[in-house]
């Protein structure tokens, strides 16, 4: 198999195996508290990607690292997965998982509003525009289509999944500093994060982390799988092998699209016609800010 043809087989593997998570976050939390599915997720991580360091013989890079490093970790990690998830598996156990996906999935526009006062970086009138499109398709899923009404739905559950879209462009902005290893990278995030929960569910009154039922574990595990770990590691292979990175990254756009189709057949919700619209905007308007 050719370089660019395996690069996007990986590519498709990742975004097949990410449109499947807001179906796992939606059932899980069915089985599991917001804390305790974000805990054993995180841990399930945290124990597959030690375990990929150890395939890949990198566990020595750990010695190698400054304590900056680590504290760097520590502040990436307390963004993600701490404050990203406990905010965006809230946002899902509010809102029906069509509206909290797409409304999270407005990061880019979010990357390109917070990039002008910790970047330094101008807003083109391209950009303006692209924001005004995309956030046309948030207030069209926020109040299901009654835009004239101007009547949220779920104020709280909105706010969530947008504040969740915030945190994880920030994320990726003080992530572009860290030019470490990826695995290294993404474990330590993980490990610190874990921590942070765990002491989270210590001080926060009525939050317990007790055993799961059998498919509270199923759910914690599939998303520590194939939403916080192995899956980012492909998505990283598919874009090295290809040539580049705009052949793979488009594809990117799919998963909302194809995620609202498992939601529908998976969770049973269904899809609205405010959803879609909205989805669309929102999806134009990150494709037009970029092109």
């Amino acid at each position: 198999m050719e370089k660019q043809k395996k690069a996007y087989f990986y590519a498709t593997a990742a975004v097949l195996l990410w449109s499947t998570v807001a179906s796992a976050f939606k059932i899980s939390l069915r089985y599991l508290d917001v804390l305790p599915l974000l805990f054993y997720a995180s841990l399930v991580s945290t124990i597959i990607l030690f375990c990929l360091l150890l395939f890949f013989r990198k566990l020595n890079l750990l010695k190698t690292l400054a304590r900056k490093d680590y504290l760097c970790s520590a502040f990436l990690g307390f963004f993600n997965p701490f404050i990203y998830y406990l905010v965006l598996f809230k946002a899902y156990s509010i809102l029906p998982a069509q509206e909290a996906l797409t409304l999270n999935f407005i990061w880019p526009i979010m990357l390109v509003l917070l990039s002008i006062p910790l970047l330094n970086q101008k807003i083109k009138l391209r950009s303006i525009l692209a924001v005004i499109i995309s956030f046309a398709g948030v207030f069209t899923i926020a109040t299901r289509g009654d835009i004239f009404g101007f009547r949220f739905t779920n104020v709280t559950g909105v706010s969530l999944a947008i504040g969740s879209s915030i945190i994880w462009a920030l994320f990726w902005i003080y992530n572009v500093k860290d030019k470490g290893d990826e695995i290294i990278r993404l474990f330590l995030n993980f490990a610190f994060g874990s921590v942070f929960i765990f002491f989270a569910a210590l001080v926060l009154p009525k939050v317990q982390i007790t055993l799961p039922s059998f498919r509270g574990v199923l759910g914690a595990v599939y998303i520590g799988l194939f939403e916080m770990g192995i899956t980012f590691l492909i998505w990283m292979r598919a874009l090295k092998l290809s040539e580049t990175t705009a052949y793979v990254a488009n594809l990117i756009y799919l998963i909302p699209f194809l995620s609202i189709v498992v939601i529908h057949f998976v969770v049973g919700e269904q899809i609205l016609f405010s959803t879609i619209t909205g989805l669309i905007l929102i999806v134009a308007g990150i494709v037009f800010q970029k092109s």
